[in-house]
């Protein structure tokens, strides 16, 4: 278990000039090279998986994948709405640690607007969009961009 100070993925891709959208509607962080390094001393199992906490608020935890280690020593970069949902702002202390996750079979999500709903074929956006996650929640809000819009989407089950 590893402490770091987080940031939003959007001021990694502001200082790189590389495309925000990319970075921020997945659960894929971005650790520094140190991680790697650790983690291949480890037996540990690939995909790479982690749990994000609030030390603050412990019960607020979160389950993710690693997309670079190219975060600058001590820090990590997350997508927004995983900030969101730890109750993290940037520069606060999160905790770190790779874990081992069964693979689920059942998920039941629920979008946070009606507006979801209207789009022409929202079973197909959400199964696209998954592709970009590692991991689920349960009580988790993730987010999806489609057609230039932000949907918030809950882990019910």
């Amino acid at each position: 278990q590893d402490s770091f100070r987080c940031h939003s993925v959007s001021l990694l891709a502001a200082e790189q000039q590389r495309d925000a959208s990319r970075l921020e509607y997945s659960d894929k962080i971005i650790l520094p090279p140190s991680c790697l390094e650790k983690l291949a001393q480890l037996e540990i199992q690939y995909p790479m998986m982690f749990q994000i906490a609030n030390p603050r608020a412990m019960e607020r935890k979160l389950h993710c994948g690693v997309l670079e280690f190219i975060a600058q020593e001590g820090m990590a970069y997350l997508p927004y709405w995983m900030m969101e949902n730890l109750r993290v702002s940037e520069g606060d202390i999160i905790q770190l640690r790779s874990v081992n996750l069964n693979k689920g079979s059942y998920v039941k999500l629920q979008p946070q607007l009606t507006d979801f709903i209207k789009i022409s074929n929202p079973k197909v956006v959400l199964e696209q969009s998954l592709r970009n996650f590692s991991a689920l929640t349960k009580g988790q809000t993730f987010r999806i961009l489609y057609n230039k819009k932000k949907y918030d989407i809950g882990v019910v089950e």
